[in-house]
Formats: C-alpha cells, structure tokens, sequence
C-alpha cells in the first residue's frame, strides 16, 4: 500500500507536469490545425535558455520564467507568421508536419553548435530535498513542477474562458468562417494563439532545466509522449489533454513504483491504445472538442 501511494501521488505530480508540457500542442491543433513537430524543441531551447541565465547571472530557474515568456510569445508570433501563415491552408496538416520536423532540427543543430552535444543540468539547493507525509517522500522539485504547472494551466484557462482574447480564440477554434463573419480578425487571432503555445513552452523548459538533464536532443522523447496526451485528450481540447496527463502519469507512476521503468513506459503508450479502442476520438473529442 506504501508504494501504491508512493506511485499514485507522484504519478499525479508528473501528470500535472505533462499536461503544461502538452497545453501548448493542444493550442496549435486546435487554432490552426498545426501539428507542431518542433514543440518539444523549444521546450529545451527554453531549458537552455533557462541554464544560461542561471550560470551567468545566477538566477533561480523559476525566477528565468518571466524573462524567457515574452521572447517565447513573440517568437511564436513570429514562427506562424513568417512560416506556418505560408502553407496552403488545405494541406497545412500535412505540411504543417515536415516544417515543423525541419525546424525541430534546425534547433537541435543549433544548440548543438552552442553547447555542444553533452549534457546540462540546472543545480539549486533544493532539488536533492523532499518532503516526508507519514510514509510518502514528496522530492521538492516534482512539488514546485507541480506548483507551476498548476499556476500557468490556471491562467491559461483563465484567459481562454474570461477574456475577450480567449472567445475570439475559442470561437476560431469551433469555426474559422463563422468568427470571421462576425468580425474577428482570425489571423491576428490565430498568430497570438500561437505566441501563447510557445509562451507555454518556455514556462515548460524551465522547469525541465529544475528537474532533468538535457542535451540538444533530448526533446526526440518527449514527441510521443506529448502526441499520446493529446490525442487521448481529444485534439484541440487542453482540457481533455490536462485530463488525460494526469492519468497517464499515473499509471506510469504506479508501475515505476511496483514494476521497474521499463514498463512503466510500455504501460504509458498500452492505455493510450486501449484508451482510443474504447473512445477513438479521445476524452473531450467530438461534441466535446469546443470544451476547453
């Protein structure tokens, strides 16, 4: 029973973790249809981003985050504007796909060329450190992931619910033409959107540098677990993708705890199969997908 809740509570810690690093790829589908290859890319050039002003300047990796934000959303901005704005718009699935596979390579090469290609890890005072509930050891790092995740999935939510941003948003997710019609500038709307995925991801590389080692390119494994949280969640849906993260990190928790990690990864990706045998169009897909 200790280690059932050893692994459920640090599934849950990890779910909460995969849901910030998929609220992003959930936007770009949902906006523009845009299968974002190169997500997990600018997650660790976030990372990096993150480690760079932690060696130079010393700042804690949470303390990065407001820095790296703004760059990211404008990056974004710039990335659908200059490149994604340029495809047909009746094969931007299908485009959308080798662009994004391509840039994904241009900033592993990058990176490559600035860091070289071994590992880097962010080291504060407080990553060894856990805290001890009864018989449950909770590290700190997972805790302040956790903590973060839950923040900025609240804003975000916040944002796409409340403001006057998010409904012009959410009504060019439900139908492109409609929101047009009624005088929402959609391709403003779509290259924000956008902005706001890639402002997720440099929220999600910071915590990254707090709690893994990275290299140039360590984001090739995280692409399928990212793409399975979606589709479960039903794309589009950043709802349904936070739902289905959580359940993920937890059957992956309690069968690291009980079995080893090899099929904790194997029975990651057997609930995703089973999951879309039983609901092919994932949790919030269909009738559902509008429902953020």
């Amino acid at each position: 029973m200790t280690l059932l809740l050893q692994g459920l509570v640090l599934g849950v810690l990890t779910g909460g973790l995969y849901a910030l690093l998929a609220s992003g790829l959930s936007l770009y589908f949902g906006v523009m249809r845009v299968v974002m290859v190169a997500h997990p890319a600018f997650l660790f050039l976030a990372a990096y981003l993150t480690y760079t002003l932690h060696t130079t300047f010393g700042l804690d990796p949470l303390l990065t985050i407001p820095f790296t934000v703004p760059v990211f959303f404008v990056l974004g901005v710039l990335v659908q504007r200059l490149l994604i704005a340029r495809l047909a718009a009746d094969q931007v699935q299908m485009m959308s796909v080798l662009l994004t596979f391509g840039l994904a390579l241009a900033i592993e090469g990058l990176l490559g060329v600035i860091y070289t290609g071994s590992y880097k890890s962010v080291t504060v005072g407080y990553d060894t450190r856990s805290l001890t509930l009864g018989s449950v050891s909770l590290p700190y790092d997972k805790i302040i992931a956790f903590g973060v995740a839950g923040l900025t999935l609240g804003v975000l939510f916040g944002v796409l619910v409340k403001s006057r941003f998010g409904q012009a948003l959410r009504a060019t997710i439900q139908h492109r033409e409609a929101a047009r019609l009624v005088g929402i500038r959609t391709d403003r709307v779509t290259g924000y959107g956008f902005g706001v995925g890639l402002a997720t991801a440099a929220v999600g590389g910071g915590v990254l540098a707090l709690i893994t080692p990275f290299f140039p390119a360590s984001h090739w494994a995280w692409i399928g677990k990212l793409m399975a949280i979606i589709v479960v969640g039903g794309l589009g849906s950043v709802a349904g993708a936070a739902l289905a993260a959580v359940l993920l990190g937890v059957v992956e928790g309690l069968v690291l705890v009980t079995v080893d990690a090899t099929w904790a990864t194997l029975m990651f990706y057997a609930f995703l199969f089973v999951t879309l045998l039983m609901r092919p169009q994932g949790f919030f897909g269909g009738r559902l997908a509008h429902r953020f």
